[in-house]
């Protein structure tokens, strides 16, 4: 869950980006000060490494219950089979949005590893 702190943070991100945006879409030369990227530089929060790891682990933790619901399954414990198969499609989507993220991500790094300086 986003807290109201790391939102405002999103939000003044995003409108630098946009910012830069149309200033390159007008041609003019971007050159950032330090005043904005003070502004954006989280204060007591946790960073982007810490949110990229905590979003991991819990994907992590839905598979391993996951695993764990269906081998007590296996097992014959009483847990529906609905309950199960629901859990293993809320563990899959879980994987696949996060390859798809590391996907966007790595993109956008190329994308500016290749931009001209």
């Amino acid at each position: 869950m986003v807290n109201p702190t790391n939102m405002s943070n999103i939000e003044a991100v995003l409108g630098q980006i946009r910012q830069y945006q149309a200033q390159v879409e007008q041609g003019v030369k971007i050159s950032p000060d330090a005043s904005a990227a003070a502004e954006i530089k989280p204060t007591g929060v946790a960073g982007f490494a810490d949110s990229v790891k905590g979003a991991l682990q819990e994907v992590n933790a839905t598979q391993q219950a996951t695993k764990a619901m269906r081998t007590a399954y296996e097992r014959g414990e009483d847990i529906p089979l609905t309950d199960v198969v629901i859990s293993m499609q809320k563990s899959s989507l879980a994987f696949e949005a996060t390859l798809q993220i590391r996907n966007k991500v790595l993109k956008a790094y190329e994308e500016i590893m290749n931009m001209p300086v």
